[in-house]
């Protein structure tokens, strides 16, 4: 059937006749009847909906049509009598063609848009059909058309058809009925046909669009469907909760339960003090349960995870299978046997020259799919782990929480999700890399026999050093970098972020900026020494290729004279060897990023493991209006806090009131109400919902609106009637935009009365059953909080229907609770009402005399005039509220991203950092490099060339001599010189990224407070963590790769023109070509990867803010909410981050394409200069041709990521900008050493404001204080109190007039020696992670002797005492391990070590109980007697024995002179005490 000598010895080639009539024939048949069952069981499993009869489906059914006549004329051959074949042809044709009729109509009847099955079925009928066409015109040019008119017209119109049919098949057909899409700008992948997936062409128009403009958010497509986090999370959380059972459940945790029992009850039977260690084993037990768990939880989620996307990932894999049988096939077909066949026919060169390019062709598109799929399944696990983490930080319990800081989690999400999707990129090369390397020396050993043993000899010396250095670098950098320093200094970042205020009170930026840079030094030096081992992994790498071909040329030779190094075994083994450099550089990366996602997914699964708050700590009945109200709390444990055998029950509608000290687990009784507390025993029943107000108020980063109706609708005069209970009226009022002003983060713009009465309205406002309030008066005005208890929580409020459980140190409203609970270390001591209480004569009868007449309120006093007038405010109309402007209650500024290329500044910046003398050497190494590595092929290329005599080459070892000096130049020295320029730009990007850091550091902690009230955390943690790890790795590795590949690609270039110089004609069209395109590409990628970074901040901002505030998001069951905002928050950064991938694959597959033309054009050149070529430089030309491809993606790709990532640079050197506060310190100040001496304050017409264009918060204030004199500042929120202690400390600069403190104007002294010479005891404690000595004293500049003294006079030397670490007790983030009043205390401490002339008091004693504040008030009037002291107070009994009262109204000193004056004159002052009882 076949004849080679007409197929292949000759020089007109030509198929049989038989062969044209059947296999050609056939096999696209064969393909379409074999495959088409298993298809229609597809289409019949997956129904997409019914697709219209549209114009595409028509013209494909009328071609059918067509096509089958000219197949049925065909049946009229005259040979047909003569050969049944003739006859048998046209039928299996006829009835393939009826076939594909009936699958198009299925697959138009199942939804299917566009057929990759018939796509392949058209290319294989055409490329078949190829050779019969040739051979038809060949003969109607011999013969002439006219002896077989019939037959020629038929075959033609068949020819074309098919062709028609399959450019047919490249476009997509309508959507399905009822599927129209209505998404504002769906994703075109999904109109795409499959040719246009395979080439990525449904991506060009958004290139198109990002060249022309600037890309912006509403020019990305929405989120498909299987990409949106509601989708990927739903499933994935139902496996993960069944893994997470069977976790549990493992058989491993019972045995070790098994284990211990009998070694318990031994000790408990041989010792008689073993009680206590008895008691301990059970703990040990569990103890090991919990470290096995949490090894085994990493498995576990990867488990879960490869359930979910291992399908699809798996089709990636066949894609890289598939991309590796092409690539080894390309050294199989190069030029090398046709050159050196004098008289092989030129058609062979261009048939090898067509096929190298095919093959080239397909392997591109192979891996890029394979990418792309890859990069696809990445996205989704981040999306996964994401959407796992935030629902896991919703539910985890308290003592869990404690061991993982905000700062951790926001890790968690951004580093460890990073190391998951290198993963899933890298992970085939872990076991493909192997298999790579066998076939590569396989192959070798077929060019150059048992030779190949020295290549394998050399590979197996250089793979442990790879995987020492691996091993090495991953721990350097998991153990150290990653887990180590970077968590620390994220997390103290963001304590400095939500700290700030206290930082610059303090003037304690300097020590913590030490701390960070501490933390930051220790990471760079882990950072350095990780990458001079990949520097060395890399030199001997690179010097690798050559020592394995070295080895076996060598071997070979010496082995045996007969064995000549041709140009066939030369550039054959020198492919393939090129092709072994890959998986020898991937599979150490592989496994080092194997490494690092093992890490990483063991961290994930120890926080998704973390215990969680049990349903059953409280049981939740729906509330029926005619039973009554019970609830039962007992034993009860939380750490610090016991909360001890209470029994209590609640009748429905009842105010119970909770008092006592401060630490004796009040707060922990209404965790455990709410069931955040471990139930050890007992139960808690709650009928109803359930509202709760914390201690410190959470608020989120929103309008006042949103942070009151907290997801529910609006309802007017509910809302209204509201906003007057809470008297926030007022309030609203002085805001800029009404209640449609946002509050910053935390309610950094609000004060701490304001902030917790908005906190209070929220909880008013759900109308709900039970009401938790801890304490929510405490930090407002004495009148503000009787109104609010007379107007909301008290008998006549408006939740007098409500069971309301308030936790209070207020004693006056004690007389109207209907029940009072007395805690004494965490034990309820007294129970009963007011009266009870004090017949019992008791310790709370005791108190109650001591101190509750100087607060009590006289009954007498008519409750009509107790509030300030301005509550009767009219309500604020809808249409008054449309008119306020959009931007004037707008505070957070959202992150931007910048438009346009990359300014040229910013690798100015960049590279100026790192300097000129270094810069110059480091590009010098690596021409030197690639000059030495072009003169060591060169000489391999003549010595392929050299004839041979009498079956040996002459002179073979003097070829090898130099060949090894050329090769030692090139590998060694060059290797030497790899490691001097990969460690040289690693140092160079490490001192920049210090200088970077460290400029982004000073700039954010030198900015004044309205920065950071405008401006998220999570953007400035973005900053320092995504940003900054950008610069410290990802620029340095795209440099260098960028700086490897474009010199290797100027020799590539070199050796093809030195092979056939006319190909210049060819190469230059082609770089003006890949420039077009990489100037398209870059101005896209560089604005996609600007959205993808300003989209990402929110993600940890959201983050942030839900963490801190789970209770109270819990106790409103708003979780559900907060889900659907995180997920629209993942999803948003995913729309740029999906097509910033697919245009990395765009890009690559069209610059492939372009750079497989270089391959072709030098094949082709190559085979029309035969006559002139010797086949030496032939291999050596078509060889590094091959490597064209590869290059020119790296290359563009290299430099996206520098460009990519130099917006890193953009986006940390933003703050540069920004305004800045005045210096810390002044060098040239005489200010003396001991100033402030006197302690004197005088105000000169002084004026303050917020912000420009609002309005002055404090206006003409001219005021005198003497030294030693005590003044208290009152008025109701907003008045301005606390805008004098910001203008006396200069948080705020003045807008008009002066301070001065001892005669010197505060302006003209720097900000630190102003702030460390005076001291502030604030309204909101803040603690650090850390010591709590560090947080007393972070200079270190007291002994432990003052320390303890400071803490005795705070009272809180017992407490300390106590502690098992005593100073040293480690404070958790934001200080949570103590209570709200011990924090208070222990600013209290840090006020008494300081002790200087002048001390300002913000509200300090709002979160301690009266006999704590009373201590506390005799404390500050002996250790301050001699100082001068300002009282922001609310408890007017706390200043009324102060030399003077200020009183401010709407920034205005309204009354001001001694306490007696101001009563006896009857004014604002008087109303006030006698709202608060005084008088």
């Amino acid at each position: 059937m076949q004849d080679w000598n007409r197929t292949w010895y000759t020089a007109n080639p030509d198929l049989t006749q038989c062969f044209q009539n059947t296999v050609l024939v056939w096999v696209p048949c064969i393909y379409l009847w074999l495959l088409a069952p298993f298809y229609c069981l597809h289409l019949y499993c997956h129904d997409r909906g019914h697709i219209q009869m549209s114009c595409l489906c028509s013209a494909k059914m009328v071609r059918h049509h067509f096509k089958c006549r000219p197949v049925f004329s065909l049946l009229f051959n005259q040979d047909i009598q003569h050969h049944m074949v003739f006859l048998l042809s046209p039928i299996i044709r006829s009835m393939t063609v009826i076939l594909a009729m009936c699958i198009i109509q299925l697959e138009r009847i199942r939804g299917c848009r566009s057929s990759i099955f018939l796509f392949l079925f058209w290319v294989l009928a055409v490329v078949c059909a190829l050779v019969p066409l040739r051979a038809k015109i060949q003969l109607a040019m011999d013969e002439g058309i006219a002896s077989d008119i019939v037959r020629y017209l038929a075959f033609f119109s068949y020819f074309t058809i098919q062709l028609a049919q399959l450019f047919l098949c490249c476009f997509a057909d309508q959507p399905p009925e009822g599927k129209t899409i209505s998404e504002k700008n769906p994703c075109p992948v999904k109109d795409a046909s499959f040719l246009s997936k395979i080439l990525f062409w449904w991506f060009t128009g958004l290139v198109v669009k990002g060249y022309r403009n600037p890309l912006e958010a509403g020019d990305l497509w929405t989120l498909r469907e299987e990409d949106r986090s509601q989708k990927i999370i739903s499933d994935l959380e139902q496996d993960w909760t069944a893994e997470c059972a069977k976790l549990q459940n493992s058989p491993h945790q019972k045995h070790v339960k098994c284990q211990h029992t009998p070694l318990k009850n031994h000790i408990f039977s041989s010792l008689a003090s073993g009680v206590a260690l008895g008691s301990r084993l059970p703990e040990q037990a569990q103890l090991l349960r919990k470290l096995q768990k949490e090894q085994s939880s990493g498995f576990f989620l990867l488990r879960t995870l490869a359930r979910k996307f291992g399908p699809y990932f798996l089709t990636g894999t066949l894609c890289i299978i598939f991309h590796d049988a092409f690539m080894f096939a390309i050294p199989q077909v190069l030029l090398l046997d046709f050159m050196r066949d004098e008289d092989a026919p030129l058609w062979k060169g261009y048939f090898y020259a067509t096929l190298m390019f095919l093959l080239s062709c397909l392997q591109s598109l192979f891996n890029h799919q394979y990418m792309y799929t890859c990069f696809t399944v990445g996205m989704r696990v981040k999306t996964a782990v994401m959407g796992l983490v935030y629902r896991k930080s919703l539910v985890i319990n308290s003592s869990a929480r404690r061991t993982c800081t905000v700062g951790e989690i926001v890790n968690l999400v951004s580093a460890d999700t990073q190391k998951l999707m290198d993963f899933v990129v890298y992970f085939n090369a872990v076991w493909l890399a192997p298999i790579e390397i066998a076939l590569c020396l396989f192959f070798l050993w077929q060019q150059l026999g048992p030779s190949a043993l020295a290549g394998i000899a050399t590979v197996i010396l250089i793979f442990p050093l790879n995987g020492f250095i691996a091993k090495k670098r991953s721990k350097l950098q998991v153990k150290e970098i990653q887990m180590k320093f970077m968590d620390g200094r994220i997390r103290l970042m963001n304590e400095i972020l939500n700290g700030i205020k206290i930082l610059k009170f303090y003037a304690w930026e300097k020590a913590f900026l030490e701390q960070v840079l501490g933390y930051r030094e220790k990471e760079l030096k882990a950072l350095k020494k990780s990458q001079i081992l990949y520097s060395i992994s890399i030199a001997s790498f690179n010097s690798s290729s050559f020592l394995i071909a070295f080895a076996m040329f060598g071997v070979y030779v010496m082995l045996d004279d007969k064995n000549v190094l041709d140009a066939q075994k030369v550039f054959v083994s020198m492919a393939l060897i090129n092709i072994l450099k890959t998986p020898l550089s991937q599979l150490p990366f592989a496994i080092s990023t194997t490494l690092q996602a093992v890490v990483s997914l063991k961290r994930l699964g120890k926080y998704l493991c973390s215990e969680e708050l049990k349903m059953e700590n409280v049981s939740k009945k729906i509330e029926k209006r005619n039973q009554q109200q019970n609830k039962r709390f007992e034993a009860y444990r939380k750490i610090h806090f016991f909360v001890d055998r209470i029994s209590v029950s609640v009748p429905r509608g009842s105010l119970v009131a909770v008092v006592g000290h401060v630490g004796s687990g009040k707060s922990s009784l209404l965790s455990a109400m709410l069931g955040e507390t471990e139930k050890r025993s007992g139960q808690v029943t709650v009928k109803g919902s359930v509202a709760y107000v914390p201690q410190q108020a959470w608020i989120q980063n929103a309008t006042v609106q949103d942070n009151i109706i907290f997801g529910r609708e609006k309802l007017k005069t509910w809302y209204h009637r509201v906003l007057e209970a809470c008297a926030l009226l007022p309030d609203l009022d002085i805001l800029p935009a009404g209640d449609a002003t946002e509050i910053g983060e935390k309610g950094l713009n609000l004060s701490g009365g304001q902030k917790q009465r908005v906190s209070l309205a929220r909880a008013v406002y759900r109308k709900a059953d039970v009401y938790l309030l801890d304490d929510p008066l405490s930090a407002v005005d004495a009148h503000v909080g009787q109104h609010i208890f007379d107007k909301v929580i008290g008998p006549k409020g408006v939740l007098r229907d409500k069971t309301r459980i308030l936790v209070t140190h207020g004693m006056s409203f004690l007389p109207q609770a209907d029940l009072i609970l007395v805690l004494v270390d965490g034990e309820i001591t007294e129970s009963g009402s007011y009266q009870e209480l004090l017949s019992h004569h008791g310790a709370f009868a005791d108190f109650i005399h001591t101190f509750a007449s100087t607060e009590r309120k006289e009954s007498a006093i008519q409750r009509g005039e107790e509030t300030f007038q301005t509550l009767n405010m009219e309500p604020v109309s809808e249409t008054d509220q449309e008119q306020v402007p959009e931007d004037l209650g707008k505070l957070t500024e959202v992150d931007k991203a910048r438009t346009g290329r990359v300014r040229l500044d910013m690798y100015k910046k960049y590279f100026k950092t790192i300097g000129l003398a270094i810069i110059i050497p480091i590009v010098f190494l690596y021409a030197f490099q690639q000059g030495a590595s072009l003169a060591y092929n060169y000489w391999l290329s003549k010595w392929a060339d050299d004839p041979v005599v009498n079956g040996t080459q002459i002179d073979t070892d003097l070829k090898l001599t130099v060949f090894g000096a050329l090769g030692f130049v090139q590998g060694e020295l060059v290797g030497v010189a790899i490691f001097g320029t990969t460690v040289a730009i690693s140092i160079c990007g490490i001192i920049a990224s210090r200088h970077l850091h460290m400029d982004l550091l000073n700039n954010v902690l030198h900015s004044p407070m309205s920065f950071f009230e405008s401006t998220p955390s999570g953007n400035l943690l973005n900053r320092f963590a995504k940003e900054i790890d950008a610069i410290d790795c990802m620029v340095p590795e795209g440099l260098k790769m960028m700086l490897s590949y474009v010199f290797k690609l100027m020799e590539v270039c070199i050796i093809v023109l030195m092979a056939t110089p006319f190909a210049a004609v060819i190469i230059l069209p082609l770089a003006f070509l890949y420039a077009f395109v990489q100037s398209f590409y870059v101005a896209t990628s560089c604005q996609l990867r600007r959205l993808e970074a300003v989209s990402r901040s929110p993600i940890y901002t959201h983050f942030n803010e839900t963490v801190q505030g789970a209770s109270v998001i819990r106790a409103f069951g708003e979780q559900s909410r907060f889900i659907l905002q995180a997920n629209e928050r993942v999803d948003f950064n995913q729309t740029s981050y999906f097509p910033r991938f697919v245009a990395t694959r765009w890009l690559a597959v069209n610059l492939e394409f372009v750079g497989n033309g270089v391959v072709l054009a030098a094949a082709i050149l190559s085979v029309m200069g035969k006559s002139t070529l010797s086949p030496g430089i032939v291999g050596l030309a078509v060889s590094h041709s091959l490597q064209v491809t590869g290059i020119l993606s790296w290359i563009v790709r290299s430099w996206t990521d520098v460009e990519n990532n130099i917006v890193s640079v953009e986006r940390v050197n933003e703050y540069a900008d920004t305004p800045k506060e005045a210096s810390w310190s002044i060098e040239s100040s005489s200010l003396p050493q001991a100033w402030p001496q006197n302690g004197t304050i005088e105000f000169q017409d002084y004026g303050l404001q917020y912000r420009k264009g609002l309005e002055l918060a404090l206006k003409g204030i001219t005021l005198h204080i003497h030294e030693r004199e005590k003044v208290g500042i009152v008025g109701r929120t907003g008045a301005g109190k606390s805008s004098l202690a910001l203008g006396i400390f200069r948080i705020l600069e003045a807008a008009k007039g002066k301070i001065f403190i001892d005669g010197v104007d505060i302006a003209d002294i720097g900000l630190h020696d102003l702030r460390s010479r005076i001291t502030i005891i604030p309204q909101d404690p803040v603690l650090f992670s850390g010591s709590l000595r560090m947080n007393l004293d972070p200079f270190d500049t007291y002994t432990d002797e003052e320390v303890w003294s400071s803490l005795e006079l705070a009272h809180l030397k017992n407490f300390v005492s106590n502690l098992p670490d005593k100073l040293n007790h480690e404070c958790t983030e934001g200080g949570e391990n103590l209570s709200l009043g011990q924090r208070q205390l222990v600013c209290l401490a840090r006020a008494l070590l300081r002790k200087t002339k002048i001390l300002v008091l913000d509200e300090a004693t709002a979160a301690v109980d009266l006999e704590t504040d009373t201590l506390i008030q005799s404390t500050i009037r002996t250790q301050f007697e001699d100082c001068t002291v300002l009282t922001i107070a609310h408890r007017l009994n706390t200043i009324m024995d102060y030399t003077r009262v200020i009183v401010m109204d709407r920034g205005h000193i309204s009354e001001m002179d001694s306490p007696a004056n101001l009563i006896s004159q009857r004014g604002q002052f008087y109303r006030m005490c006698r709202e608060a009882g005084l008088v």
